[in-house]
Parts: C-alpha cells; sequence; structure tokens
C-alpha cells in the first residue's frame, strides 16, 4: 500500500491528501501539548475519542444549517473532509470567565458574563497567538468584513447549540475555540466551519460540580484525562460505539 501523502501536521492532528481532488483524512493524534507546546504528553485514546466526538457535534450541527467540512468517519482516528482554504484565525466564544480571559482582566474563574464574548487570535504559534481586533483582521486582508459577520453569526449559532447539547447531559459550556475556511464556488468564496469541536478546543464543566472535563484537566496537572473526556462521550450517548479497548481500563 503507498503511503498517503501527509498535507500538513499539527499539534493534535495530521492532514492527508483525500481521495478525490477537494477532500483531505484527518487523523486524531494522541499527542496533547498545552502552553505553546512547552508541555507534551502522548494520551492513549484521545484521538480516538475526539474522533468520535467531533464527527457526532459537526453531524449535527450539519443538521441544523451550519455547514462545515466534516463528510464522514472513515475509522477510529480519520476521518474524510473538505478541503477548505483556511482562514489564519483562532476564533474563541465565550460564556464564563476562564483561562486567559481571567488573567487579561481579572476575571475569577467562573463568573459568567454578561453576553457571549467572541475574541479572535492569529493563529500563529511562534507569535503565541496573539489576540487581534477586526481592524488587524481587516487590515492584513486576513478576512474580509463580510466574512467576519459572517464567523461571528455562525459562532454564536454553534454556542447556542453546544450550550443546549452539552446542558442536557448536565455538562456547562464554558468555551470553545473553533476555527474556519472559505470554499469556492466559481468566483464565489463562502466561509464554513473547519478543524474540530472536541474536548481539546471547549472548556467543559460538569454542571452540578463544576468538575473540569476538558483539557484543562492537562493544562493544570489535575489527571484522569482520558476518563473525563470519556465522560463526556459516555454522556453525549456515543460510548456504545467506541472500542472496547477504551472502554475497558476506564471504569
Amino acid at each position: 500500500m503507498t503511503r498517503r501523502k501527509k498535507i500538513y501536521e499539527g499539534k493534535a492532528k495530521i492532514l492527508y491528501e483525500g481521495p478525490e481532488p477537494g477532500t483531505l483524512i484527518q487523523y486524531f493524534k494522541d499527542d496533547t501539548t498545552a502552553f505553546d507546546a512547552t508541555k507534551k504528553a502522548v494520551l492513549e485514546g484521545k484521538g480516538v475519542i475526539n474522533n468520535r466526538i467531533s464527527e457526532y457535534v459537526m453531524t449535527r450541527l450539519n443538521s441544523i444549517g451550519v455547514q462545515n467540512h466534516f463528510i464522514k468517519r472513515l475509522n477510529l482516528r480519520e476521518q474524510l473532509i473538505r478541503e477548505v482554504e483556511i482562514i489564519p484565525l483562532e476564533v474563541v466564544c465565550r460564556n464564563i470567565a476562564a483561562g486567559s480571559l481571567s488573567t487579561r482582566l481579572g476575571l475569577p474563574e467562573g463568573q459568567a458574563l454578561p453576553r457571549s464574548i467572541i475574541e479572535f487570535f492569529l493563529k500563529d504559534d511562534k507569535l503565541h497567538d496573539p489576540m487581534v481586533t477586526e481592524e488587524h483582521i481587516t487590515a492584513f486582508n486576513w478576512a474580509s468584513t463580510q466574512e467576519i459577520d459572517d464567523i461571528m453569526a455562525l459562532t454564536l449559532r454553534v454556542n447556542d447549540f453546544l450550550t443546549g447539547m452539552f446542558g442536557a447531559v448536565g455538562i456547562t459550556l464554558v468555551d470553545f475555540k473553533i476555527e474556519f475556511g472559505r470554499i469556492w464556488e466559481n468566483d464565489f468564496g463562502r466561509v464554513i466551519l473547519a478543524d474540530e469541536i472536541s474536548p481539546d478546543s471547549c472548556r467543559l464543566w460538569d454542571s452540578v460540580t463544576n468538575e473540569k472535563l476538558d483539557k484543562d484537566r492537562f493544562r493544570r496537572d489535575l489527571g484522569d484525562v482520558i476518563e473525563s473526556y470519556t465522560e463526556v462521550a459516555r454522556r453525549l450517548g456515543i460510548m456504545k460505539e467506541m472500542p472496547t479497548v477504551i472502554q475497558g481500563g476506564l471504569h
């Protein structure tokens, strides 16, 4: 079997050439990083869980009209996606103070925000993903004013949907990071959701205990990272389709 051509490798995923033009294969790694990759580990099974959770979320978003790059899951670690021209921004939507927002503004972690806040960060590891404004985005032509409007509207729709979806299973959506890309139809470019949605990219707290069920468990050395990711999958009702090897050691 010929080895597929690698297109890009990030911290948590690898993109390979897809079977048809305009497609890619997204492979979920077990590698975990934090603090600009200064902290690293391999967490066995993480890629399998994130692949499944992201498939579940993207499929449901597609069904409510939030178009995204997901086509289908191929196996435990891979999914077929549409190739997009990635917009070099990380879009963070915050409902509750946590992470860098707490640090920057001196807000206690867990304080509810007056409304959902959307922030933009430039995708650049060497610069530590600096926060940018709409002025920067349009001045440097990373995205147009119309694209920013579309991104913000889609982000709020994703936030509404995820808040309800997680809330229904006893999980509070604190914040999340998403990315967007352009797809071109003739000369017309349209913005769609890309990347992944998983406990790697969302802050998820148990609604009763506020126990963290996300990547902060790794960042803060809280332990039980895989167990917490698995608990998210279990509550969403997708554990029955997970391999027994993952379920096995986590009771």
